[in-house]
């Protein structure tokens, strides 16, 4: 069955113009009798209106068309270019033009819901930013004007104003360094130095470092059984060993007394080894399951508690696997605890 959908400019240039000679040629033959005059005026027509018709259709419908292609791409168009618009663009149908467009609406249509979130985000940020820094700049700011009106005479508590002041000034100091962190890890200004180590050992050597924090809520850590066995991994000792403090440093703030914290190391497919840092804390609800690596986020559960931190340390956990090409996971229930797994290449 003959099908009009996909024709070109010049296929649908001499559709018409044989429609319009058919009947012409056959008043011509009518007329005058003699076939050939009908003939004549039949191939006359058709001659004359294709490229009538050809004309009109690249010069005023495909001239606008081009418009509509050179505000999709909104760029500068090339010599190449213009010879693809002045002679390969016209051939397309109709519905190839419309089905481009479409898909650019689509397109737009995607990076707007992406600016709209992006802007939400920033937002979001600016005021938890905000936020960080008012609370200790505030205090700093009680304890100052205290001590100038005259605090300062009396040498226990000036001693006691002067030592909190300087608590929130070190907030503020590694609040700073946390900042400072994450924007070299996202611009790519820390190289990672790669090395082969046992994940097991230095899992240990946190444990080691946190044990006076941990010993305060008689909390106890270990290597999942079974999972004592060295395993070799390649990756930043160094940054590694700061992203299992900040998740082991978090087990302790929202775990519980005479809880435990238990790492599991596991090979994964032979290529990659999966590390995981479990406690049997307050947990997190699963709305918030999907936000806490963004920078700042805490819970309203976490946030009611007294446990200080920057709110960037599961934020820079991530930005530090993701710089080793690895993923970062959590899985948690409230009231049952949380695991936090990341994977490392193996050996």
């Amino acid at each position: 069955m003959f099908k009009t959908k996909n024709l070109s400019p010049n296929q649908l240039s001499a559709l018409t113009a044989l429609v319009l000679s058919i009947p012409i040629g056959i008043a011509f033959y009518i007329i005058e009798k003699p076939w050939w005059i009908g003939l004549v005026a039949l191939l006359v027509t058709f001659i004359g209106s294709y490229y009538l018709i050809s004309f009109v259709l690249e010069w005023f419908i495909y001239r606008r068309i081009k418009l509509i292609y050179k505000f999709i791409y909104q760029t500068k168009a090339t010599k190449r270019e213009e010879t693809y618009y002045k002679y390969i663009l016209p051939k397309k149908s109709i519905d190839d033009v419309s089905e481009d467009v479409e898909k650019w609406a689509e397109q737009r249509s995607a990076e707007i819901e992406l600016l709209k979130s992006n802007e939400a985000y920033r937002k979001e940020f600016l005021q938890n930013l905000a936020h960080e820094f008012k609370t200790p700049i505030f205090a700093i700011q009680g304890y100052v004007d205290t001590l100038l009106d005259g605090a300062l005479e009396n040498p226990t508590v000036g001693k006691k104003f002067l030592e909190n002041a300087a608590r929130n000034v070190d907030r503020m100091v590694n609040l700073v360094k946390d900042l400072d962190e994450i924007s070299r890890l996202e611009s790519g200004e820390q190289p990672l130095y790669k090395e082969y180590f046992v994940i097991q050992d230095l899992i240990r050597e946190v444990y080691e470092s946190l044990s006076i924090k941990t010993s305060k809520q008689n909390i106890r850590t270990s290597i999942k059984k079974g999972c004592e066995n060295p395993i070799t991994v390649f990756a930043d000792k160094e940054k590694i060993r700061q992203v299992i403090i900040n998740i082991v440093s978090n087990a302790t703030k929202y775990g519980k007394v005479d809880g435990t914290i238990v790492s599991g190391i596991y090979k994964t497919d032979g290529k990659n080894v999966l590390i995981e840092i479990s406690d049997d804390g307050i947990g997190i609800a699963e709305e918030h399951l999907s936000r806490i690596f963004e920078r700042f986020y805490r819970t309203d559960r976490g946030r009611s508690r007294d446990v200080g931190g920057t709110g960037l340390g599961l934020a820079i956990c991530k930005h530090i696997i993701e710089a080793h090409g690895q993923t970062i996971h959590v899985r948690s229930k409230l009231d049952v605890g949380t695991s936090i797994g990341f994977t490392l290449e193996g050996k």
